[in-house]
């Protein structure tokens, strides 16, 4: 029987335990990711900068409100993320939401953070309509502060911040070299590079001499794309960076491809030369793959001349990538005009691993060539597999210092230009650059995040039509299937229940 002291007791402990809940929920932090990538699990990079901060971090996000579903779902993403970025960091990330639309001073103060709104498309009532929506946020840290003008769904949000919090936080940046002379392409030319190069680094070029060397607030040295024959004297140079445990990047060009002359040509810079004591042989041809991009040819079409888009199996797509964290989350990446690798181990000691690869249907063409952009390509051009054509190194390269080193043999993909000539280099290449960079100037670990976030899986392309049909039908249907043979067999159930209800015989 209940008495009024029975339900006094159980109200104060259901009280008690409700506290002592929230209480336990506040000071531990944790969640459980079923995940394939573990896209909401922090990464040790990340809880090693969290752990290192002294002064506490904002974060003032404006997102906007009464968004659609799929919109509004990266505001609960990026809120969770907080939450956890703040429990890591014993509170030292303080974070808050604000809604720009509130009033035109907001919105205003927005726009002069740097967060300029963006327009999507809301469905309302079978109509269409465009609405003005902000996606953004602000890292500060003191009076320093940094921008994160769009945070786009599906993305590494985890990235985002944790590289603007350790750029913000960090005493000094660590200096990047790039070779200058013989060629090479100017920063300014290579624009995309240096803007996402320019959260973590500083970038600058060097040039050598007979005396001067590579100086030593350096650690990471680049040598992207030269042209000419480079002195002996600056393989020296590089010897001795090396020696003393400099990290090196040779993107090098072995063969170079003319689209105006429709020629291909051999290169001579000497680094090929040199790579051969380090167990790397970058040969002197053309990597041609199946899977590659196009050219825009002039056809006449009767009266009318029309650009067409024709495969140029000279400037292969490659998807073909290892399992390691400069190439962990890159999709695709095209290298014009780049050759094979050849690895020869130099020493037992050194490890050799092969990032990028051509596909399953590749080939070599050795120059001189004529480009016939018209040709008719046969099976047979493609009888080679999984052809090397980016190569890292780790172990004790020279001396007894362990190091890092990573040689690709094209150093063209990550060039925009400059001027009116310049073009936009697609989001993955920058990233193998970037990537690399980080591989040997970071050790934090940031480079895992930087590719980080939702996998897209589409169907497979090669599907026949028939069987898309019939997956698609099948997601679409089965769940319905499921829950009426679930109420079939509820019904079924009940009926039982109440004919066996009806056959008891009750005692009067």
């Amino acid at each position: 029987m209940l008495t009024r002291k029975k339900i006094q007791t159980t109200v104060l402990l259901v009280i008690g335990i409700v506290v002592l809940v929230n209480v336990l929920g506040d000071k531990i932090f944790f969640r459980l990711d079923f995940t394939a990538d573990q896209r909401y699990s922090l990464s040790d990079a990340t809880k090693d900068i969290l752990e290192e901060l002294s002064d506490p971090v904002t974060v003032s996000a404006y997102f906007s409100e009464d968004l659609p579903p799929d919109v509004a779902k990266v505001q609960e993403d990026f809120r969770d993320i907080l939450v956890e970025y703040s429990s890591q960091s014993n509170g030292q990330i303080v974070y808050e939401f604000i809604n720009p639309n509130e009033d035109q001073e907001t919105e205003m103060k927005a726009q002069q953070n740097g967060i300029q709104p963006i327009m999507i498309n809301v469905r309302e009532r079978d109509q269409v309509k465009q609405q003005r929506a902000y996606l953004g946020a602000i890292v500060q840290l003191g009076e320093a502060k940094e921008v994160i003008p769009f945070i786009q769904p599906g993305v590494a949000m985890e990235f985002a911040l944790s590289s603007n919090i350790k750029k913000l936080s960090a005493q000094t940046k660590p200096k990047i070299g790039f070779l200058s002379g013989y060629g090479t392409p100017s920063l300014a030319a290579v624009q995309q590079l240096m803007t996402s190069l320019s959260v973590m680094y500083t970038a600058d070029t060097v040039g050598l001499s007979p005396v001067k060397g590579i100086p030593a607030d350096i650690n990471t040295f680049v040598v992207l794309a030269p042209k000419d024959t480079v002195d002996s004297y600056v393989f020296d140079h590089i010897d001795e960076f090396v020696g003393r445990g400099g990290r090196l990047l040779l993107a090098v060009n072995r063969v170079d491809g003319d689209l105006q002359q429709s020629s291909g040509n051999p290169v001579f810079t000497g680094f090929s030369e040199w790579v051969k004591d380090k167990g790397i042989e970058i040969e002197e041809n053309f990597v041609i793959d199946i899977n590659c991009s196009n050219v825009m040819v002039r056809q006449q079409q009767g009266f009318f001349v029309m650009n067409t888009p024709v495969s140029f199996p000279y400037l292969p797509i490659l998807t073909n990538f290892a399992d390691h964290p400069i190439t962990q989350g890159l999709e695709s990446v095209v290298l014009p005009f780049v050759s094979s690798i050849k690895i020869n181990p130099a020493d037992t000691s050194l490890t050799y691993i092969p990032l990028a690869m051509s596909s399953e249907k590749s080939g070599i063409k050795n120059p001189p060539l004529f480009f016939d952009i018209q040709k008719q390509w046969k099976p047979s051009d493609f009888n080679m597999s999984s052809v090397p054509v980016a190569v890292a190194i780790e172990g004790k390269i020279k001396n007894d210092l362990f190091n890092k080193m990573i040689v690709i043999s094209d150093g063209d993909f990550v060039i925009n230009g400059e001027g009116q000539q310049a073009q936009q280099q697609q989001p993955d290449n920058i990233n193998l650059m970037v990537n690399a960079i980080d591989w040997l100037a970071d050790d934090t670990g940031l480079v895992e995040l930087r590719t980080k976030g939702v996998t897209s899986r589409p169907i497979d392309a090669s599907l026949e039509e028939s069987t898309k049909t019939f997956l698609k039908y099948f997601n679409f249907l089965l769940p319905i299937l499921l829950i009426i043979l679930y109420g079939v067999y509820r019904i079924q159930l009940n009926r039982k229940i109440r004919n066996k209800l009806k056959s008891v015989e009750y005692v009067k």
